[in-house]
């Protein structure tokens, strides 16, 4: 009988050790083979690559998304810089960064590889900098201690007298850059502004997913690139870097221990409770409603003016592909089948980064030439289809009748085209509006991009998602009641009965 307790007793003890070694942080050894998240084209993607060379990498492309999948199981580490897995660990509890590094990188100003002046500039205005404790006082300030953001009024940024300076950089990168009442802040972007005043250059900001801050630079749409960048080998062979100004630990971020939590009997107000903390720390705080605002503006004039350059084009495509001229049908087939074939992220980015590489052009009209541009490939197709659809012998009815080939068409095919094309057109439309969440590729702040500012900032992975969403259809709506207005109008029964009237 006691040999019989003693076996149960080193069983629960077994089970209590097996509950607590489940319960453990991992150590940084046991993640190779493990489900590992990692920043698109970030140093730590490539340090981690080369510490796990068996683990499953998901490729995500901001920290805020990563650190939602780390806290929901979706992976089981993110390897980034420790500077910004701090900032992670301290607004989210529930994660835990290892104490032992896997790769340690110098943090530099990156900019083309030909412009060696540039470096040069910059690197005496670093020396300079470090010399005065300005790159000590910032990494204390940012860094070592628990910073607060002032509004954006009250910071007071230098004004150069010189040439512009276009920065590039990722506002979604805590501590280093970041968005706050607005605009942006953190170490980085004070960085930046100290640099302008000590070459007396005027510094102009622009916001890029991260992993489109190296394209930029290649094609000169930006002279730098600030956004905690990291020096890496490979990275070198495509760009030049300045001296560094700091130096970061490139760690792992797990998800702690964490004790059975209380359950609280009232789950509605404890619902309510949720939904009133989410509106105030994604809308209210640091004024977060106006990048909502901005990229609602944003999205909408994108939308609108897309779909009129598409439909405008469009018709003209159409002309061209039903004429019987060769010299007009062959471009046209051309056009649409390159155009219908190649993916509208891949067409924004070829007319952002190569066809205007030399231009500095506005990026939301870009957006509008790339989805005008395909929205035209499909309409002129619908068009077509709509045409064709009506009934040749009313065309030869309104020439002999006396009416031109022209006023034919508009009079007669026109509003029966219309009316018939209007069913699909409209789901074209709505195709283009939720296409349009991509253009934060070329530093635009839509609706999505403002949701991705908001998250990497709360961490709420519910209520941005689903604000932006329902946005997204309360813009769909409105434009759709427009296009259901002029179905109706167009509809011949809708005529009569408006007579009858």
């Amino acid at each position: 009988m006691s040999r019989f307790l003693q076996l149960i007793a080193v069983g629960l003890w077994l089970a209590a050790g097996v509950c607590w070694a489940q319960d453990a942080a991992p150590r940084l050894q046991d993640l190779d083979g493990k489900r590992i998240a990692v920043l698109t084209g970030s140093a730590g993607d490539l340090a981690a690559r080369k510490y796990f060379p068996a683990a499953h990498f998901v490729e995500l492309n901001t920290s805020s998304d990563a650190a939602l999948a780390v806290a929901t199981g979706k992976v089981d580490a993110y390897v980034f810089d420790k500077s910004v897995l701090f900032n992670l660990v301290a607004k989210n509890p529930q994660l835990h960064i290892l104490d032992q590094a896997v790769a340690r990188l110098d943090v530099a100003v990156a900019m083309h590889k030909g412009n060696a002046a540039l470096q040069a500039d910059i690197d005496a205005a670093l020396t300079a900098l470090e010399q005065e404790g300005e790159l000590q006082r910032l990494r204390a300030k940012w860094l070592d201690s628990h910073y607060t953001t002032p509004p954006p009024m009250s910071r007071v940024d230098h004004v150069g007298t010189g040439r512009v300076l276009r920065v590039g950089t990722s506002g979604q990168n805590e501590p280093f850059t970041f968005y706050a009442y607005g605009a942006l802040a953190g170490l980085d972007i004070e960085l930046i502004h100290l640099i302008g005043q000590r070459l007396d250059r005027r510094i102009e900001i622009v916001d890029y997913n991260f992993e489109a801050l190296i394209p930029a630079l290649q094609s000169k749409k930006i002279d730098l690139a600030i956004s905690n960048f990291n020096v890496t080998e490979e990275r070198k062979k495509l760009i030049r870097y300045s001296r560094p100004y700091l130096g970061n630990d490139i760690s792992a971020l797990v998800l702690a221990p964490q004790p059975a939590a209380a359950v609280e009997r009232n789950a509605i107000a404890r619902w309510l409770r949720g939904v009133a903390a989410s509106f105030h720390s994604n809308i209210l705080v640091e004024d977060r409603y106006l990048l909502i605002w901005d990229g609602l503006k944003t999205t909408v004039i994108i939308s609108v003016f897309s779909t009129l350059l598409g439909t405008l084009l469009g018709g003209a495509i159409c002309f061209m592909r039903m004429s019987a001229r060769r010299l007009l049908n062959l471009p046209a087939r051309l056009y649409i089948a390159i155009l219908r074939g190649t993916p509208v992220l891949v067409l924004l980015m070829l007319i952002f980064y190569v066809v205007f590489a030399s231009v500095n052009i506005d990026p939301v009209l870009v957006a509008v030439i790339a989805f005008g541009l395909n929205f035209a490939a499909y309409s002129a197709e619908i068009f077509r289809t709509g045409i064709q659809g009506v009934d040749k012998g009313q065309t030869e009815a309104g020439i002999a009748l006396g009416f031109t080939r022209l006023s034919t068409f508009v009079n007669i095919v026109l509003p029966q085209t219309i009316h018939r094309i209007l069913p699909v057109f409209k789901g074209e439309f709505i195709s283009l509006v939720k296409m349009t969440s991509i253009v934060g590729y070329i530093a635009v702040q839509d609706l999505t991009k403002a949701s991705d500012i908001i998250r990497s900032r709360t961490f709420d992975a519910f209520f941005p998602l689903v604000m932006i969403a329902l946005l997204y259809f309360l813009i769909s709506w409105v434009l759709l009641q427009f296009l259901e207005y002029l179905e109706r109008v167009t509809d011949p029964k809708y005529g009569r009965e408006g007579r009858r009237t």
